[in-house]
């Protein structure tokens, strides 16, 4: 399966620079360390084919305190994952996402209550139809959970415009079909659509939904802000590429 590098919780490397700087590289842009270019775990040049995204990139190191908190950077992370990682992958990658479009979560609804439901409706209905005509995809709506399959054509459709994107827009790509569960709320930030934290809204609905009637868990709420953190970041990401 395809996913994003993952930091070390147990690695809190010392902070060795001083100032974080973005210069033009050809047609790419670098992130440097006191002048010095940084560079992958995997040893690829920090090279990002904005100035806007070598700035989000840059910032997460400006903000680095006396150890280095890999947790802390998930935009830099990201940057890894399509340097080091994506080239190599890049049909396993559009794999998943196709793999999402064919169980995608805004085509299952609630069958009770009424008002979830309506709730669902209201706010997915709008997401399909989008990507219907945005996409000339073709989605069948289900009742409950029970895995209902999707046109044959819909995922081969989404893996083929998936594997038209360069490798940091897939990089994103993938990773927003995971956190949402959704290729087509994925499509919707890429395409920006909808912001990174308005896809996460409308990916958690029915939680949403249980919260108001039922309260808050202090585990799950922590949850839920890391969650929506990476979809800010993720929003960010894909606005930077722009």
């Amino acid at each position: 399966m395809f996913t994003r590098a993952k930091p070390d919780p147990a690695y809190q490397a010392r902070r060795f620079w001083k100032t974080v700087t973005v210069e033009p590289r050809g047609e790419a842009f670098a992130v440097l360390l006191d002048g010095r270019g940084a560079h992958t775990p995997g040893g690829s040049a920090l090279h990002l084919p904005t100035r806007a995204l070598a700035e989000l990139v840059a910032a997460e190191w400006t903000a680095q305190g006396e150890h280095v908190v890999p947790a802390a950077m998930p935009a830099t992370r990201l940057a890894a994952t399509a340097l080091d990682r994506t080239p190599a992958v890049r049909e396993a990658a559009a794999d998943e996402v196709a793999r999402y479009a064919g169980g995608d979560a805004l085509c299952y609804f609630a069958e009770e209550p009424a008002d979830l439901l309506a709730r669902e409706r209201a706010v997915w209905e709008p997401m399909l139809h989008w990507a219907e005509g945005e996409f000339g995809l073709s989605f069948v709506r289900a009742a409950g959970i029970v895995h209902r399959p999707q046109p044959p054509g819909t995922p081969v459709r989404v893996r083929e415009l998936a594997l038209g994107l360069d490798d940091f827009a897939l990089t994103g790509l993938a990773w927003g079909a995971a956190l949402y569960g959704s290729a087509v709320l994925a499509f919707a930030v890429q395409r920006r659509r909808l912001t990174g934290d308005g896809a996460f809204a409308l990916s958690r609905v029915e939680e949403s939904f249980q919260e108001e009637r039922w309260g808050l868990d202090a585990e799950a709420v922590d949850r839920t802000a890391a969650r929506r953190a990476d979809a800010v970041t993720l929003g960010r990401w894909f606005a930077a590429l722009a």
